[in-house]
């Protein structure tokens, strides 16, 4: 099904839907890693993507969550 989407209806797609989810979920993985085994290189990671996920929404005219 995928192939039959026009490149930029994919692009949205990726944009709009996949990106957000992806970046929820590392955030979601960072933060119960952290709470596991206490702060580590990777959760800081996991965390930092997720943060950068957050602003790049707000900056594209989203609102902060809390």
């Amino acid at each position: 099904m995928w192939l039959f989407l026009t490149r930029r209806l994919r692009m949205w797609v990726v944009l709009t839907v996949l990106a957000p989810l992806a970046t929820k979920v590392l955030s979601g993985l960072g933060r119960a890693l952290e709470r596991r085994t206490g702060p580590s290189a990777v959760s800081n990671a996991l965390l930092r993507v997720g943060e950068l996920g957050e602003r790049a929404r707000v900056k594209l005219g989203g609102k902060p969550r809390r």
